[in-house]
Parts: C-alpha cells; structure tokens; sequence
C-alpha cells in the first residue's frame, strides 16, 4: 500500500509540475486530492487494513497529502504571478493614445448658433456689435424711445419690475428690458454719427406660449447717418434676409406703428418653404399659410422725437435720420430651422439640440 501512495505523490508531483495555468492546476488538485480522488479515499479506509499496516500506510498517506498541498500552494503563486504579469501586458493603456470612443465634443445652442449667424450678416454690412444692461431705466426703456405714458407696455402686467413701486412713470424706475432698444439711446449718448449698430441680447415680457416665453432673445439695429432713407432700410433687410434665408428671397414692407419709429413698417420675408404659398402637393403651405409671404421683424425710420434726447449729443434732427429695427433670434432659428414650438429650445432635451450640431 505505501508503494501506492509513493506512485500517486510522484504522478501528482510531476502533474503539479507540468500544470501551465491555474486552472490546469485546480484539475490536477481535484484529480489527486478531490473528495473522490484515490489519495483522500486511502486515508479514510485506513481503520479498515490489519493492524501492524494502518501506522506505516496513515503515516505515508498523511505525509503525501501534506506535501502534495504545499506544492500545490507553491504552484499556485507562481502562477498567478504569472498570469498577472501576462494580462498586465495584454491590458496595457497607453495613455497618451485619444480616448476610444473619443470624448464627445459639445456644440452651440440653436440660439447662440442664431445669434452669431445674424451678428455675422451684420458685421459683414458694416455694423458693429453693441450689448448693453438686462435692467434698465424706465428712461431708457419707455421714456427715450418715445413711449407714451399711457402706453400699454408699461403696465406691471406687461413688464418684469425689478421691484414692486407705486410710480412706473418714475423715469429712474428699475425694470427688466422689454426690448434690447434702449441701447439705442445709449450708444447715441455714447458717440456722435455716423452710427452703425446692432444690439443682441436678453429682454423680458410676461407671456408664456408656443411663440412666446418670459425670457429671450432679440437683435436690434440702428443705422444713423446723413441721407438714410426707408430705401436703405429695405436694402439692407434683403441682403439679410438672403444670407440666412436663401439668396432667392425677396422682402416686403408692410405699414405699421411703433412708439420709436415714423414711418413705421412690418417686415415680410418670401416663403422659402414654398412656391407662392402652395406646396407641391397642392395644399396651402403651413408655414406661410398661403399667403407666400413670412413676418420676420418690424422696423422704420427713428422719430425725430427719439432724436431730441440725444440733440446734445450732434443728433439734429434736421440734419440726420437713420433707422432702426428688432427682431427676435428665436424666430429666426424656428422660421429657418422648423422648429413648431419656441418652449422646445428651452426644454434641454438632447435628442433635439443635438440635430442643429
């Protein structure tokens, strides 16, 4: 029986030996040293061999499992030291390669990218960029651009008051612009003419709707120099009109009124989703409702009366004119884009952003 147990100890030994990864060596464990295996089932049927064996053959059984254990141990750490050091080599990152997938770059707001296309027609005719304060005056607001004082838009119902007061006709009365217009007045205030601006940025207004949100965005212009005539106007809201509606579009002007103008015009842009209204299937085109022709902002020429705030400043009204306009940049990205409702900009919802990359 002992010569068994040597036979089995050098078979396991050799196998142990031979045994290329760890789980080759967990067979070899299971095939010597399982609950099944010929060594352990020697040792558990010691008690049944004659006396004078059980000592020799317990003593030689008890001595292989020991030292077949301890080689296994042994081997073990060998290895998985060396499987370690092989998947440590297989898995290297080189970390100075781009990241795989690459970082996903971030892109511009439908908004912003509206705002720097328009910024970009204008600076193209001639115009300079101009920003100015989100809260003004009432002055600046109402008072210099010829508002009435009975005008609806100063009611608190129609405009963000930066604080409740009892006096809306205070002209240092603070507010939340409704218009970027107020920089009208102060860029005159600022420089005498010529003057060429346009002035993007934030205004405020209390509605709330498919078309209208409390917050958002308009560019204003205003072109002041000597012999400026509605005629100038028309020309320069073509060519933006065909920078970033298309080089077919042709511009109406339809009469209007606004506090700070005289004459005062409605300015139409030619459908680019259609022709002359209809669809190529025959119906009436949605965007124009027919009508061939698209709103696009409103404008005219600046009132005299508009002029007499800045007279000290070389505004002479008998000497100069220009014109002035405001649109909103939200209705530009959906008129250009198609985009049905203007809550949708704001709603941050990737999906939709991420088409005007």
């Amino acid at each position: 029986m002992t010569d068994r147990i040597a036979q089995i100890r050098t078979e396991a030994e050799g196998a142990i030996a031979a045994a290329a990864n760890t789980q080759t060596l967990e067979d070899v464990r299971i095939q010597y040293l399982g609950r099944k295996a010929e060594l352990p089932n020697l040792l558990r049927s010691v008690a049944e061999l004659p006396p004078n064996e059980r000592a020799a053959t317990g003593k030689a059984a008890n001595e292989a499992r020991k030292a077949l254990e301890a080689a296994i141990e042994q081997r073990t750490e060998q290895l998985a030291a060396q499987e370690l050091d092989q998947r440590l080599q297989r898995d290297r990152v080189d970390v100075t390669l781009p990241g795989d997938p690459p970082p996903q770059i971030g892109r511009l707001h439908l908004i912003t990218q509206t705002r720097r296309e328009i910024e970009d027609v204008f600076i193209g005719l001639g115009f300079n960029v101009a920003e100015g304060p989100e809260v003004e005056t009432v002055y600046y607001n109402f008072d210099a651009l010829n508002h009435a004082p009975t005008h609806p838009a100063r009611l608190m119902s129609d405009t963000f008051y930066v604080a409740p007061t009892s006096d809306i006709f205070d002209p240092d009365t603070r507010l939340l612009r409704v218009h970027t217009s107020p920089m009208q007045v102060r860029a005159m205030e600022s420089q005498p003419p010529p003057l060429y601006i346009i002035v993007p940025g934030r205004t405020y207004r209390p509605d709330n709707d498919a078309t209208h949100t409390p917050q958002f965005h308009q560019v204003e212009g205003l072109a002041v120099d000597t012999d400026i005539t509605l005629g100038d106007l028309q020309g320069t809201l073509l060519a933006f009109a065909r920078a970033i509606f298309g080089e077919d579009r042709q511009v109406r002007l339809r009469p209007h009124f606004f506090p700070f103008t005289e004459p005062s015009v409605e300015v139409d842009v030619s459908c680019f989703n259609c022709t002359d209204g209809v669809m190529p299937d025959g119906s009436h085109c949605p965007l124009c409702r027919g009508s061939a022709w698209i709103e696009i902002l409103g404008s005219g020429m600046v009132d005299p009366n508009v002029f007499e705030y800045v007279r000290e400043y070389g505004y002479d009204p008998e000497q100069i004119q220009g014109f002035a306009f405001g649109m909103g940049i939200e209705r530009i990205a959906m008129l250009k884009h198609g985009v049905p409702d203007l809550r949708m900009l704001y709603d941050n919802d990737v999906r939709f952003l991420e088409q005007f990359g």
